[in-house]
């Protein structure tokens, strides 16, 4: 049953909702835009709606401001707390999800056959605010959201009706762990698809523990297992080898970051391991139909490449380091280093202008004397704080450089490269 906290938050949300909720959480926006700081905010907001009402409709205004950059103009109709905010992907990759889910082009001709694609439902296994529910509904799909949180249930009904979807999405309460136990014939919840985003924070703290996932780790592997048309969103740090035999891993990056990571059932699945970079208006893919082991190692050459995130992630840096002529620094770091700069959105690359047994205090040296007094430090394989070194690097020269920490066949080593 709800706790008392819990019937609070949706006793507020439904007053959101209202004509009154609507034009509070409006005043609380204009304010916001204004300018306006928290308590001078919240004091008009008071006289004007009274405190009960006040910090909901100012926190609703934060949100979705917060949401703006991400969701657009979704975002002025959305309700959202901060928990779901957090856990909401990028509409962009949720819509990327959606088709993939959706299409049918996995598997045999059976399969595409009785693809969801064709009319039926898709579950969406704990829908949060309903944003997945929504980029599935957008995509074509029947949705059938379920949660057993009822302002999880009460925010997707809102956004989903919000945005004109409410015919396509039902919302039913359910429990995500009992149902996927009850998964059979390829179906759950009476759907022959699903997404599942489990919950990875709890007390505003990250849960590295997959097991400590809600639902967890065991409820992922058992939907992948019993549903072939299903896709789990897990983290980025998830081990490799938590992941079942016949399921893609594909891990996603956008601007140097990893922004989701999923894993795609046997019905969908296409290969082993797929990176893929948000670059530009399009996503760029990478992938290997089966392990394809360490690149090469070598001595620190002309150009230093970082490989992208989502690159390292997925286990495929000796694909781009073939594509670069390019060898490993260093067999447990994951940087790049070759003869020329290359020309590949799967690398960041520097110049490498000198190669230094790490010391730090003659890494100062040698930088005042060229006239560096702007240092950006990055590191891999080194326990030094990048920003505290960064500190004590500076001068007062007009010069800048790139310093990078790390290690070279076993040895602490700092490579000083150019900003350009």
């Amino acid at each position: 049953m709800p706790d008392q906290a819990s019937d609070v938050a949706l006793a507020q949300l439904r007053w959101l909702r209202t004509p009154e909720g609507a034009a509070a959480t409006d005043r609380a926006a204009g304010l916001l835009a204004a300018g306006t700081d928290l308590l001078a905010g919240l004091a008009r907001l008071r006289a004007e709606v009274g405190a009960e009402h006040a910090g909901p409709a100012w926190e609703l205004a934060r949100l979705r401001a917060r949401a703006r950059p991400v969701f657009g103009t979704d975002a002025d109709v959305l309700l959202l707390t901060a928990d779901t905010l957090e856990q909401a992907g990028r509409p962009a990759l949720a819509t990327r999800r959606a088709v993939r889910l959706l299409s049918g082009d996995a598997g045999s001709a059976a399969d595409r056959a009785c693809a969801v694609g064709s009319g039926g439902p898709t579950a969406d296994l704990g829908c949060g605010a309903g944003t997945d529910s929504i980029a599935l509904a957008r995509a074509g799909a029947q949705v059938v959201a379920v949660d057993r949180d009822p302002l999880a249930r009460e925010l997707t009904v809102a956004n989903a009706a919000a945005l004109g979807l409410a015919d396509r999405v039902e919302v039913v309460a359910g429990d995500v762990v009992e149902l996927v136990a009850a998964a059979a014939d390829g179906a759950v919840a009476g759907c022959g698809a699903a997404v599942l985003d489990p919950a990875r924070r709890a007390g505003g703290r990250r849960q590295l523990d997959p097991d400590r996932w809600s639902p967890p780790w065991s409820t992922a592997a058992a939907l992948l297992d019993r549903v072939p048309r299903a896709v789990v969103k897990v983290a980025p740090g998830l081990d490799h080898g938590r992941v079942p035999p016949g399921v893609e891993a594909e891990w996603v990056s956008a601007g140097g970051s990893i922004v989701e990571a999923l894993l795609w059932g046997r019905g969908l699945s296409q290969t082993w391991r797929r990176a893929s970079l948000v670059h530009g208006g399009s996503v760029l893919e990478l992938t290997a139909d089966a392990d394809p082991g360490p690149a090469p190692s070598g001595p620190v050459r002309g150009w230093l490449h970082e490989p992208d995130p989502a690159v390292i992630r997925s286990g495929l840096v000796s694909l781009v380091a073939a594509e670069l002529g390019a060898t490993l620094v260093d067999p447990t770091i994951a940087y790049l280093t070759s003869d020329a700069r290359g020309d590949s959105p799967w690398v960041a690359s520097h110049r490498v202008d000198q190669v230094l047994p790490f010391n730090a205090r003659r890494l100062r040296a040698r930088l005042r004397a060229r006239g560096v007094g702007r240092v950006v430090v990055k590191k891999r394989g080194s326990a030094i704080e990048p920003e505290a070194l960064a500190r004590q690097l500076r001068g007062p020269g007009a010069g800048s450089a790139v310093v990078v920490l790390t290690r070279v066949a076993g040895a602490p080593t700092a490579l000083v490269c150019d900003t350009t």
